[in-house]
């Protein structure tokens, strides 16, 4: 397979500088306020995103360095494979992150939910839209260490 090239749209205004920052596990809130700031000659395909409450938001973890196949997340005492976790260390290291959308002003959007690096590259931005039910949705095994009687890393 030929390999694919991807050219950042923009740049995340974020709050967190360092990755030990950023709020995880389960529980973790995502509340702080960032600006996507989207590149002049993308600015036009802003256009009507103002219609949107929410947005997906393709970006790049720009500092991670290789990929584990299998690893232990933090959250739990066990190796779960790379694409069961949301480790930045994949094969191909691509973040999403669901913001809800404050306001626009030109080609900057004020949004909330950031849990990327100040100065990641932003890829793609995308309306959210689900068609999935929430009462059908599957969280696989981060339903075991959220719940009531959750299992918590033994180191």
């Amino acid at each position: 397979m030929d390999p694919v090239a991807l050219r950042p749209i923009g740049t995340v205004r974020s709050p967190y500088t360092d990755t030990s920052q950023i709020p995880k596990g389960p529980g973790a809130k995502h509340d702080a306020v960032g600006v996507l700031e989207i590149l002049p000659e993308f600015a036009a395909g802003l256009l009507d995103i103002e219609g949107f409450s929410h947005l997906y938001v393709l970006w790049i973890f720009h500092r991670a360095e290789g990929y584990d196949l299998v690893g232990r997340p933090p959250v739990d005492d066990r190796e779960h494979g790379v694409f069961a976790t949301r480790s930045p260390r994949r094969p191909n290291p691509l973040g999403l992150t669901v913001v809800e959308l404050l306001g626009r002003d030109g080609d900057r959007l004020r949004v909330r939910g950031v849990d990327m690096l100040d100065g990641t590259p932003v890829v793609d931005i995308k309306p959210y839209l689900s068609s999935v039910p929430a009462a059908q949705l599957r969280r696989g095994w981060l339903a075991e260490v959220e719940g009531p009687n959750a299992r918590r890393p033994t180191s």
